[in-house]
Parts: C-alpha cells; sequence; structure tokens
C-alpha cells in the first residue's frame, strides 16, 4: 500500500474500520507507565532551556507547538526559538532536547501539532482534500526526520461535530501510513469532555495511536459564573474518573490512555472554595505556576474524597490545583485502572524536590 492509501480509503468508504495495531504490552508483562511531559516553546524566553530540566523522570517530551497552514503545510511556530536560537551549546530547542537523548537514552521527543487557537484553526479544512491531508503528512514526517524525532502529537483542539471527528480519524490514518509503528510514536491530546469526545468514533481512533493524552483539567475557570475544582479525580459533574469511564466505554485500549496533570492552579478572588460565586481572578490570566502555589500567607488543603486541593486567601482567592497528595491519588487510580500513565501541562511550571508533581507522579506509578 501507498503512504496515503489508508486516509484515500477513508476518503471513499466512511463505513471502513481502520486496521487494529497491538495494544502496548503483554498481560504477562510488568506495565512500564508513561510519564510524559509538554515543553511550550514560548518557555525559553523564561530563560527555561532543557538543560534546566529534570529529565530523568520523563518518558516522552511533547514539543509544542509546530501549526498548519491551510495547505496542509506543518510549519514550527517559532523558527527562532525551535531551531535557531543558541541553546544549550546547539541551535535552537528541538535540537538540545534531541542531543539530551544521550544522557536519557530511553526518552522520547515529540513535535506536537495544533493547540488552542491559532494552532487547530486549519485542522478541518485540512482533513477535508486529499491533497491538503497529503501534505500535512509529508511535511510533518519531514520535519521529525530533519531533526531526529521520535513522532507526532495531533493536538486538534477539536473536532466540533460528527463531520470534523471523522477528519479527524483521516488524519491519523494518513499520519500511521507515514509514521510508521514501531519506530515513529503516533499520539493526540483531547480534552476530557464528552461534549468534545462524542463528536469522534475514539474506538477508531485509538487503532491507529500509540497514546492518548486526556486533558483532564479545567473542568472550571474563568468562563464559568461558579468557581469549581479544575481537575478533581472524583465527585459529581464532570471528573477525571468519569472521562476516562467515558473513553473506555468507546472502546479505547486502557494502556493507551494517558491521565493529564495540571501542573497551573486557576484563581477566583472573591470566593473561599467550590461552588460560589467570585469577583475576578488573580495570577497571569486567572493563572498561577504550580511552583508558585500556594500564594504567600495562604493554607494548602488537600479533599481526599475529591482527589482534590486548593488554598485560599492572598492574592489568589480560591486557587484549585494539584499537588504531590493529589497526583498520588491519580497515579494510584491509574495503576487500579490500568491506564497507560500521565502526562503534565507543563514541566516549567513544576517544582523540585519533595514538592515536584512530575516525580511524585513517576515514583507512585512505579511504586518507590
Amino acid at each position: 500500500m501507498s503512504m496515503f492509501s489508508a486516509a484515500s480509503a477513508l476518503f471513499r468508504r466512511k463505513d471502513r474500520n481502520p486496521a487494529a495495531s497491538q495494544p502496548q504490552g503483554g498481560s504477562d508483562e510488568v506495565p512500564i507507565y508513561t510519564n510524559a511531559v509538554y515543553y511550550p516553546n514560548w518557555r525559553i524566553y523564561r530563560k527555561q532551556p532543557p538543560s534546566s530540566l529534570r529529565l530523568g523522570f520523563i518518558s516522552h517530551v511533547f514539543y509544542a507547538f509546530a501549526w498548519v497552514k491551510d495547505d496542509g503545510t506543518v510549519y514550527l511556530s517559532d523558527e527562532w526559538a525551535d531551531t535557531q536560537m543558541p541553546v544549550d551549546g546547539t541551535e535552537g530547542c528541538l535540537r538540545a532536547f534531541v542531543q539530551l537523548k544521550q544522557q536519557y537514552s530511553e526518552m522520547k521527543v515529540i513535535l506536537s501539532v495544533g493547540g488552542g487557537g491559532k494552532g487547530s484553526e486549519n485542522f478541518a479544512h485540512v482533513s477535508q482534500s486529499r491533497s491538503r491531508l497529503e501534505n500535512f503528512v509529508r511535511t510533518a514526517r519531514a520535519l521529525v526526520d530533519q531533526f531526529g524525532l521520535d513522532g507526532i502529537d495531533v493536538d486538534w483542539e477539536h473536532p466540533t461535530d460528527p463531520q470534523q471527528g471523522q477528519g479527524y480519524i483521516r488524519l491519523l490514518a494518513g499520519l500511521r501510513e507515514g509514521l510508521p509503528s514501531p519506530r515513529y510514536v503516533l499520539a493526540t491530546c483531547l480534552p476530557a469532555g464528552q461534549w468534545a469526545l462524542r463528536n469522534i468514533d475514539l474506538g477508531a481512533a485509538q487503532r491507529y495511536l500509540d497514546l492518548m493524552n486526556l486533558m483532564a483539567y479545567d473542568f472550571s475557570g474563568s468562563w464559568e459564573s461558579q468557581t469549581g475544582h479544575q481537575a478533581k479525580l472524583y465527585g459529581s459533574g464532570i471528573s477525571c474518573e468519569s472521562s476516562v469511564s467515558y473513553v473506555l466505554s468507546q472502546g479505547v485500549s486502557p494502556r493507551k490512555l494517558i491521565l493529564g496533570v495540571p501542573v497551573y492552579g486557576r484563581s477566583f478572588l472573591g470566593s473561599k472554595g467550590p461552588g460560589q460565586r467570585y469577583t475576578g481572578t488573580g495570577g497571569e490570566d486567572g493563572v498561577f505556576d504550580y511552583r508558585d502555589l500556594p500564594r504567600p500567607g495562604t493554607k494548602e488543603h488537600h479533599d481526599k474524597k475529591l482527589g482534590a486541593a486548593y488554598c485560599t486567601g492572598g492574592d489568589g482567592g480560591f486557587v484549585t490545583y494539584d499537588t504531590p497528595a493529589t497526583v498520588q491519588q491519580k497515579a494510584q487510580f491509574v495503576t487500579s485502572s490500568k491506564l497507560g500513565g500521565l502526562f503534565y501541562w507543563h514541566i516549567c511550571s513544576d517544582a523540585r524536590g519533595s514538592r515536584s508533581l512530575i516525580e511524585t507522579g513517576y515514583n507512585t506509578l512505579h511504586d518507590m
């Protein structure tokens, strides 16, 4: 078959099922859990190069973001930061991460394509045309090979109707042909809400994917009229547990599902807890880096029943975020549910030592 034959077949026959791929690991194997991070390229401007990061606990780095042109061309969103800026003795952050694979031989570096806003605006258009889709796959593969990367992460936020959901499947089919397993990793990142996921045949999608990153956060924020926990593990309404349950009910292999952890807090001024009115938000656009939490003069609280944490008072009001205690709960949920692991948005916001969410997740997943 040609590189684009699977995607082309899906254009011709929408009822065709993609060929199944093998799940990770066998039933008699000791699980090796994914503990992945996203690195946003703009954080280099805050003097956070790859060499400054603790990578020994990390299995995959998702480098964010590349974007997509109207004709399907995948391109780097910041050429200077990605390929030209002097970083760690080389040119650009991409090369800086790849050269660290000499030190961290098991770590994979994956180019994340898309993201919010501009990053995802052309996906739907590209997925409806065979020629644009072929260009997408060709240029994505070219970037992967040019920089010695390990694969592509599709961060389409998000298919808004069933037709776009079909385009999403075609996109994955083309990428899998162009980035064959096991040489290349193909991942995706999707919202946790059923309002978005219902537009996608998740069972068909996962057959092309190695990893499916579930953004199990932003359950609450400044777009809501009342406060709420942004990434609770349990409880009524949307939660990590309810989102995972829905995805698994759609035929997704548990070992491919990676649960997302926010490394930041969402602020609600003028409130002291969930379910309240608020007067505004603190921090930068309503967000504090996790490493800057709890806020000065406040006390941190852990609701073990919900698997949620927060602090109240100071310049943030009610700030909802994850802590080592909640990440430990989430990692235990991952292992008991036989999921694939955890990922974190993003590595640059983490704390060090016993406060590190990434290290806590790794150690709990591997029972250290």
